[in-house]
């Protein structure tokens, strides 16, 4: 819709548009419909089965599993490459398998949303025009529709007649407050009724223009349909949004596998180089430098992480009713240190309630809010569409049954021209009494008042506004009874009774949420389209405590950048950021993720689209514009912070078992090929052969599934838990070297200990020593090194995995794997490795957590 449509006189447009007052034929209808298509925004399209495994494989680790799986297929290494091939398959399915149930969850919280519109129809050039209901997808620019109270705007319109209509518009612009809309051009700006003004939002704020998205708050109109589906403002927002970045999981997995991936990448190279110049073995060891990379290779990775988040989101979907639509997100949910969100419909109802009745001298005076009642109450009753408008609604709550004493003579509603109402009732015998509230300033300049007094009185109501209050100036005036209507020309000579102010409703449970989010050390950030000072003030009413605000237009707001999250506790900036557009808020949830925060977003207007996008975890409601739904990562039945609360937790017990196998198995791993590089260039032979490796991995894989399944500590809870790919270099390298110190005194007892027929070039025994000493150590390193206390699925995993180790190497699946059973003295001397390990292990970590 371009600067024509908007400026042209309705009758050009009805014109332009080849239609007319009484709307389209059903043939005019069908046929546009059929050359414009529905009036509905583009959806994205669901990926296919095949389609949604292809894009698991861009995971870097999964990727290098298939490489190594095909590398193990061209040495005739079959049993290594199977089990490498069925794991990035088994990755691949599992999420696959969640997006999917994804995506069912969305559509059928979709259908939840569907709607129709009243729109005038003729069945032929000649008929008379008959309202009916029609699916919003089936309306087509030149159709004439009807808007009351409740009504959801379905297309872009421009007004034909309309009369005391006013709408909201909070998804597109983000502004708390109804506008009030009028069929005709105005001169002049206008504002809702409490005289605070808004945000500047451009064509939204063009008084005989309507867009999809926004909602009827009170009034009725007639309007003829300018644009559809995609060319609303509404669907052009979609393609104005930039390409997302990649997300807090993203960064943090992609990180720590390209570590590992230049580690095992350098593994194989070593190991052909080393043994050839040493020991005159080439290619021949091969199989065993594959095997020794693959140790190296969290294989189960793909596996625990998507298995984690699944059942992380599969427990949030059936207990609180939140839909993860990206499984990654669930991991982002856990590691978000700030969370921006908008106040209206959030943090606060939509709706105001009375704060306060101020008589003129700024005392409480209760006979004010009586007076504004009792006007409320007869200007609804008298009113041609009876339909309050959300201060009505407030000043009939506070007062109670009120204005019933009174008989109605007349009213003069408030209109887009004028800030204000009047209701005329009978006074005294003979006499009729009139009730004006509206703006102050607009009452103010209708009453009998010097100069100084006017002053002093808006300085009275710029005082409680400033407060962050919305202000309705009260007046009256008494005069003899007439049979004349009366008009907007009665308005003067008023006397100013009093103010009322309103505050907006809190949301239910908003401030136990907020609580509950600053406990998880989450900084809440608000991005509001509203006055800043009404923000503040609500915020204060929430406890938030001490709330600096800024102002987007001004440049303010914290996404200037500062220190990472890592090096201070707080987030610099204000904590209420005003006057934002769409821009701005993308803006500054850029600007946080760039200072190194983890930033989750939610929004549920067009408005909210782009920093949907932004945001390392966009999150949405349900009844949240459809635009808004798709875009965002996580979906709520409601609009409930107490939902994200549970979301953050279940993110950060899934981070936190993703965390503890990464550390399990990476210093583990680590620890083992340090160890078997060392004794391959020490020892005559391999010192294990590559299907003992295997199957070593393979046992310890089979262990590790229990961290999926874990539940750790409440530690894990107490703040953001993100992969610093740092950090986990540090920690694996330092436990990484201590369990291949464990690996060598094992080496060395073997080396000293046994003699005669158990000696050291006894190749079955060595292999089956250091088999057995591997699965004990990396049982302990589970078990001491996961983040939780209680024994739980890891411990009983620890444990089986030390049975097998202790087991399987003197049983028949040991012989095959040209093993066999150790003799006694063996196990004592290492059981005292161990348990100086252990005590090595349990001293490390403790330095390592008082770090």
């Amino acid at each position: 819709m371009g600067s024509e449509g908007e400026a042209a006189t309705s009758l050009q447009v009805l014109r332009r548009l080849d239609t007319g007052p009484r709307g389209l034929t059903e043939a005019e209808a069908a046929a546009r419909l059929a050359d414009l298509g529905e009036n509905s925004p583009p959806l994205p399209h669901s990926a296919s089965w095949p389609l949604r495994c292809a894009r698991a494989l861009r995971d870097p680790f999964t990727a290098v599993l298939l490489t190594l799986g095909l590398v193990s297929a061209l040495v005739a290494s079959w049993g290594t490459a199977v089990v490498i091939l069925a794991l990035v398959a088994v990755s691949c399915g599992l999420r696959a398998a969640g997006e999917h149930r994804a995506d069912r969850s969305l559509a059928a919280l979709r259908q939840l949303v569907a709607g129709t519109a009243t729109v005038l129809r003729r069945g032929g050039a000649d008929a008379e025009p008959r309202a009916r209901e029609v699916p919003v997808a089936d309306l087509v620019p030149g159709d004439v529709v009807r808007l009351g109270p409740g009504d959801l705007v379905p297309a872009d319109v421009r007004l034909l007649r309309a009369r005391g209509l006013t709408v909201h518009q909070a998804v597109l612009t983000g502004e708390s407050a109804p506008v009030a809309k009028a069929a005709v051009d105005v001169p002049a700006a206008f504002d809702a009724a409490d005289g605070t003004d808004g945000a500047d939002t451009g064509p939204f704020q063009v008084p005989y223009l309507c867009f999809q998205g926004s909602g009827v708050a009170s009034g009725g109109a007639t309007a003829v349909v300018l644009e559809t589906g995609e060319r609303t403002r509404f669907a052009v927002a979609q393609g104005a949004v930039a390409p997302r970045e990649a997300s807090a999981f993203d960064r943090s997995v992609h990180g720590i596998s390209w570590v590992l991936i230049r580690f095992m990448l350098l593994t194989p190279p070593l190991v052909l180089m080393a043994n050839a110049a040493l020991r005159g073995r080439g290619l021949e060891t091969l199989p065993f430098a594959v095997a020794v990379a693959v140790g190296l290779t969290p294989e189960m990775l793909p596996v625990i992480v998507t298995t984690c988040l699944a059942r992380g989101a599969a427990l949030l979907a059936r207990a609180h009713q939140v839909v993860v639509r990206r499984l990654p997100a669930l991991h982002d949910l856990g590691a978000v240190d700030v969370l921006c969100l908008d106040k209206t419909g959030t943090l606060t109802q939509d709706r105001p309630v009375v704060e306060s009745a101020l008589g003129p001298d700024g005392d409480d005076d209760p006979e004010v809010l009586r007076w504004a009642a009792a006007g409320a109450w007869w200007t609804l009753q008298l009113a041609e569409l009876p339909a309050p408008d959300a201060l009505d609604e407030a000043l009939l709550a506070a007062a109670g049954p009120v204005g019933e004493e009174y008989d109605g003579i007349g009213a003069v509603p408030f209109g887009p021209e004028r800030r204000l109402a009047t209701a005329v009732v009978t006074g005294a015998l003979g006499t009729h009494v009139l009730v004006t509230k509206g703006a102050a300033e607009d009452v103010l300049d209708r009453c009998d008042l010097d100069p100084a007094e006017r002053e002093r009185l808006l300085a009275l109501a710029a005082r409680e506004a400033g407060a962050g209050l919305r202000v309705l100036a009260v007046a009256t005036a008494e005069g003899p009874a007439r049979t004349r209507p009366y008009t907007a020309a009665d308005e003067h000579g008023l006397t100013f009774r009093g103010l009322v102010t309103f505050r907006d409703a809190l949301a239910p449970g908003a401030a136990e949420a907020l609580r509950g989010l600053t406990d998880l050390g989450i900084t809440i950030r608000i991005l509001t389209g509203d006055h800043p000072a009404t923000a503040v003030r609500a915020c204060r009413d929430l406890g938030l405590g001490a709330v600096e605000a800024g102002v987007a237009a001004d440049g303010a707001g914290p996404e200037a950048g500062g220190p990472a999250p890592e090096h201070t506790g707080t987030v610099p900036g204000p904590v209420v950021v005003a006057r934002c557009t769409p821009e701005d808020k993308a803006r500054i949830v850029a600007g946080l993720r760039a200072a190194g925060h983890t930033v989750g977003f939610l929004g549920d207007g067009v408005n909210d689209v782009p920093a949907l996008r932004a945001a390392d975890v966009g999150i949405a409601p349900r009844t949240a514009v459809d635009l808004a739904r798709e875009t965002a990562d996580v979906v709520l039945a409601e609009k409930d912070l107490g939902a994200i609360g549970h979301a953050v937790t279940a993110g950060r017990y899934s981070s936190a078992n993703i965390a503890s196998y990464l550390r399990v198995t990476l210093s583990s791993n680590l620890g083992n090929v340090i160890a078997m590089l060392c004794a391959g260039l020490l020892l005559p032979f391999l010192p294990m052969l590559p299907v003992q490796v295997l199957a070593q991995n393979l046992c310890f894989d089979a262990a590790q599934l229990a961290f999926a399944y874990d539940r750790p500590g409440p530690a894990a809870l107490r703040r953001p838990t993100v992969l610093r790919p740092g950090a986990f270099l540090r920690f694996i390298t330092g436990f990484g070297v201590l369990n291949a110190i464990a690996d060598l005194a094992t080496f060395g007892v073997l080396a000293l200990a046994l003699r005669g027929p158990d000696a050291l070039d006894d190749q079955a025994v060595f292999h089956s020593a250091w088999f057995t000493e591997n699965l004990l150590t990396q049982a302990l390193v589970m078990f001491l090194l996961r983040g939780g206390t209680r024994f739980g699925p890891v411990g009983r995993a620890a444990a089986a995995l030390a049975a097998v180790g202790l087991l399987l190497p003197p049983g028949p699946v040991g012989a095959a794997l040209g093993m066999t059973g150790l003799p006694p003295a063996y196990h004592v001397l290492l059981a005292a490795v161990l348990g100086l390990y252990a005590l090595a292990l349990r001293a490390v970590r403790a330095r390592h957590h008082r770090r």
